[in-house]
């Protein structure tokens, strides 16, 4: 079982520590000490559905339904290009002050935008339903798909967990709006980058 589970931990921690929308936002969060346990928590399920899912053979599923990626790619693209033009938005009107007392949105509001993040973003299910699909027929017997699943879900959990709450070591740096501005500006840039990839 070592090694099913081995190799889920080593190939999902490599697709989970590419910078993504999803990484960025939690890292917001943290930054803002804003709801971060819950979207942690939402985050490394969601990915935990998805892993455990593509071990059962989802990916069939996906091959059915060829127009689906095109449509969860436009999509996605869609809702990265207009999170980028709130964070300019926001970069432009300077205005950082509940960002600074660490208060920000409801928790349902949190929720749903990482939702968005997380379900609309192709990239999600080609790591998880696809690829690590994929691999995990090389462990043909139900206590190594089992052990591999486990294996590759942990990465999840261990990484947003310490990306929310590590986000408040840097904390310090971010006591001035100007720090806020670049943070956003940057995010924007990103966004803009990662639609304009969905889409070429």
């Amino acid at each position: 079982m070592l090694i099913p589970a081995l190799t889920g931990f080593s190939t999902s921690a490599a697709f989970i520590l590419a910078i993504g929308p999803q990484n960025t936002f939690i890292l917001r969060q943290g930054l803002a000490r804003s709801h971060v346990f819950w979207l942690c928590l939402f985050c490394a399920v969601s990915d935990a559905i998805l892993i455990t899912a593509g071990v059962a053979g989802f990916g069939v599923i996906v091959g059915l339904f060829p127009s689906l990626p095109v449509i969860m790619t436009w999509g996605g693209a869609a809702f990265l290009f207009v999170y980028g033009v709130m964070r300019f938005y926001a970069a432009w009107i300077n205005k950082y002050e509940v960002e600074i007392a660490g208060k920000s949105v409801g928790l349902w509001a949190a929720i749903m935008t990482c939702a968005a993040f997380t379900w609309l973003n192709p990239h999600v299910y080609l790591d998880t339903l696809v690829l690590l699909g994929a691999i995990s027929t090389e462990f043909p017997e139900p206590s190594q798909k089992i052990a591999f699943a486990l294996g590759a879900i942990l990465p999840s959990f261990l990484f947003f967990f310490s990306l929310g709450y590590g986000a408040r070591l840097l904390a310090p740096v971010m006591q001035s709006a100007q720090a806020w501005r670049v943070l956003d500006v940057l995010i924007g840039v990103l966004m803009w980058g990662l639609a304009a990839k969905l889409l070429s």
